[in-house]
C-alpha cells in the first residue's frame, strides 16, 4: 500500500541496540520499497529510554526529529537535539540517541539506506 499512516499502526515495543528501557518502532514500507532504502521507522522513545550505541556498516541512517529533545553521540561526540533536527549517521560509523527528558516522548523518523 503506498499510502501508510504511522499514527494509526500499532507499534512494535522493544530494547534497540541494548539501549535503555523499551521503544516503539513502527515499521513502514517495508515490502513496498525498491530502492536502496533498508526501512523507514516511526520511532518512539519514552522518557529516560535510549537507542542504545553502534556501529554501521556500509549503510548511513537518518534520523528526522519530530517532536522532544535529546541527545545523540555520533563517533564518541554528545549533541543536543530538538525538534527539526535532520542527523545523517554516516557509513561505519556509531551513534546513539537518548530520551534526556523526564516527562516527554522522544518521536523521530528513521531512514536507513544502503550505499552504493
Amino acid at each position: 500500500m503506498p499510502i501508510q499512516n504511522f499514527l494509526d499502526k500499532q507499534p512494535v515495543e522493544e530494547i534497540c541496540h541494548n539501549g535503555e528501557g523499551w521503544i516503539k518502532i513502527v515499521n513502514l514500507l517495508d515490502k513496498e520499497l525498491s530502492a536502496p532504502i533498508q526501512f523507514i521507522h516511526y520511532t518512539v522513545l519514552p522518557p529516560g529510554t535510549s537507542i542504545g550505541l553502534h556501529t554501521h556498516k556500509n549503510d548511513q541512517e537518518i534520523y528526522i526529529v519530530l517532536e522532544g529533545i535529546g541527545v545523540i553521540e555520533l563517533n564518541g561526540k554528545k549533541t543536543n537535539v530538538k525538534c527539526g533536527d535532520v542527523i545523517l549517521n554516516k557509513p561505519f560509523g556509531s551513534h546513539a540517541l537518548y530520551n534526556t527528558l523526564e516527562n516527554q516522548e522522544l518521536k523521530i523518523l528513521v531512514i536507513e539506506a544502503v550505499c552504493l
